[in-house]
């Protein structure tokens, strides 16, 4: 069984029926195999939903997305070993650090990231679609 690791983006792209991600990324938070996230997820999601949404009740939602993550033992905690990791990898393949702690995260925990984002951390082979990961 994989375990994976969603950023942001995923939840996010569950969020938004719009999305072109959206049925990928809710099978996968809603499937079988064990789902984590950074901690990091909680500032993302609601930045997003407050600054470029300006939806509340998604902000709601949206942490509620990831407490239950937490709820199941999936949040990953920053500390001084990971975002020196994320430091690292954000230097070597040309990434935010924020980007980075998610594939620092990943790693740390043996899972897979699993990622809307095509530009960073899909095509450099980083992270997976949320479809590629259910499918």
């Amino acid at each position: 069984m994989t375990t994976w690791l969603a950023d942001a983006s995923v939840l996010l792209a569950r969020e938004d029926v719009g999305d072109a991600h959206h049925d990928g990324a809710r099978s996968l938070l809603s499937g079988p195999e064990p789902v984590a996230t950074l901690d990091l997820a909680y500032y993302e999601v609601t930045n997003v939903a407050v600054r470029a949404w300006h939806d509340l009740s998604a902000a709601r939602r949206l942490r509620g997305a990831v407490r239950a993550l937490q709820d199941d033992g999936g949040l990953v905690r920053c500390d001084e070993a990971l975002v020196a990791a994320a430091t690292e990898l954000a230097e070597s393949h040309d990434l935010s650090v924020y980007d980075a702690a998610y594939v620092a995260a990943a790693i740390a925990i043996g899972a897979r990231l699993v990622s809307c984002d095509i530009r960073d951390l899909v095509s450099s082979g980083l992270a997976v679609l949320p479809g590629e990961a259910v499918g």
